[in-house]
């Protein structure tokens, strides 16, 4: 069968390919043996860096060049030349030792540096590290500005409605109300959070050896300063040196990053479904897009797709973070193999996070507040200002406040009249008496606009 997005068994490779292409890139089975060579290269260099080890010389700037271009411009040509060496190896990692003695082998300068090639290396000395790149560029580079332009459009959102009255509901019923932009810029704060917390996580990474005791290292050169070298080696590469593991790098760093992904995850899947309930009772406006259908019987229809797929792939990528970091801080003794196939789907995670935020980016393109249905709610939801009377009825010690209110309001509504002849029949301080009786559901927002507007200082 040929490969292409029609017979891709995951949607991420078929249906939604085209939205995940630079991710694909990365994250895919080239992009893992690309980063593997980008290891192995800067391992070679730093032992030829090394003044101590003297089994490698220094390299010259053209043997250095050779070698940063083996990592720039590898391609899919190289990934599939390292693949046919794999089904000799039956080996991935060192199909790819092979692959670059190959390489080094055709340029007459590095011929006696073939055997320092992977020196000392597990093959986790290899793949802890190619993967951690691969994280660090999926957050930083790929993910984090996904979130960022969702900051960008929710923050304008929210101060553009900062004083749009919105009513509340809590259990489902009417309360106290709010302003559509505060409403938002919770989900903003939220959101900012969580960010910090993702770009906090450290991406480690280790080499240093078999079960992370330099054994081999030190049996070939004893007076080398092995940890010193690894971790110079690793900080090189931009990462964070984990200098106690064993076989493996204890993927906890994994488990970090893919929790504060379900968080995230969380906070926007929390905000699709809202969105969602908003286009329902007509808060929200669906903008029509020409020749688009929402139902295949019922013309009318206009539906909410972006953030139904939102909270749908979103609940997907959330259930791969989740097993994933349950299930790789842990390993039988000094390792077993049940990481190495659990990690590759590390790509499929961040596949369904992409398309989870993407998705909701588009439903709110798509989307614009309904001032006139807003304001027809809250003028039909009188008994939500039984909290404002009722707190200034305490206030002047008048007996029962909340007991007669509950009395006039719960259970049924009522209207601006009812609760007027009420209040007027308060015996409290004039000038209160007089705000109450100003007071409509859409005043009664406390301070929701200034708070929605206060959010594009809360970074």
């Amino acid at each position: 069968m040929d490969s292409s997005p029609l017979t891709a068994l995951s949607p991420l490779d078929g249906r939604y390919s085209n939205r995940l292409e630079d991710l694909a890139e990365l994250c895919s089975e080239s992009g893992l043996i690309r980063q593997r060579v980008r290891v192995e290269v800067a391992w070679l260099k730093a032992l030829a860096a090394h003044p101590d080890f003297t089994a490698l010389p220094a390299l010259g700037p053209d043997d250095v060049r050779f070698l940063d271009a083996l990592v720039e411009e590898f391609d899919a040509a190289d990934a599939a030349e390292v693949k046919a060496i794999e089904k000799t190896t039956n080996h991935d990692v060192k199909a790819v030792e092979y692959w670059l003695k190959d390489k080094l082998g055709a340029r007459s300068s590095l011929q006696a540096s073939l055997e320092m090639v992977h020196f000392a290396c597990t093959s986790e000395d290899i793949n802890n590290l190619s993967w951690a790149l691969i994280i660090q560029a999926a957050i930083h580079d790929h993910l984090d500005p996904l979130l960022a332009k969702l900051d960008r459009k929710l923050t304008a959102m929210a101060v553009e409605t900062a004083g749009q009255p919105m009513l509340s509901r809590t259990h489902g019923q009417t309360a106290s109300p709010t302003t559509l932009g505060k409403e938002l810029a919770n989900v903003v704060f939220r959101l900012r959070r969580q960010r910090r917390l993702l770009n906090q996580v450290e991406i480690t990474g280790k080499i240093n050896g078999a079960v992370g005791n330099f054994n081999a290292h030190l049996i070939a050169c004893p007076d080398l300063d092995w940890p010193e070298l690894a971790r110079t080696m690793v900080e090189d590469l931009g990462l964070v040196w984990n200098p106690y593991t064993t076989q493996i790098e204890p993927h906890d760093m994994i488990a970090e990053a893919a929790h504060a992904l379900v968080r995230i995850n969380t906070v926007l899947l929390d905000f699709a479904r809202d969105a969602w309930g908003y286009v329902s009772l007509g808060y929200f406006r669906q903008k029509l897009v020409e020749g688009e259908v929402g139902s295949s019987t019922m013309p009318h229809k206009v539906n909410p797709i972006d953030f139904e797929n939102g909270e749908g792939n979103l609940g997907l990528a959330n259930a791969l973070l989740e097993h994933l970091a349950a299930k790789l801080p842990i390993s039988r003794w000094q390792r077993d193999l049940t990481d190495s196939t659990v990690q590759r789907s590390l790509g499929s995670a961040f596949g369904y996070c992409s398309l989870g935020w993407q998705s909701i980016g588009r439903g709110l393109e798509r989307v614009a507040p309904d001032a006139e249905r807003l304001a027809a709610d809250l003028d039909q939801a009188w008994e939500v200002l039984a909290e404002a009377v009722q707190t200034v009825m305490r206030l002047h010690n008048v007996p029962e406040p909340y007991e007669k209110l509950k009395k006039l309001t719960r259970g049924h509504g009522i209207d601006a009249d009812s609760l007027k002849t009420f209040i007027e029949s308060l015996e409290i301080p004039e000038a209160d008496q007089q705000r109450l009786l100003k007071l409509t559901p859409a005043d009664y927002t406390g301070n929701a606009e200034a708070m929605a507007r206060a959010i594009t200082r809360h970074v």
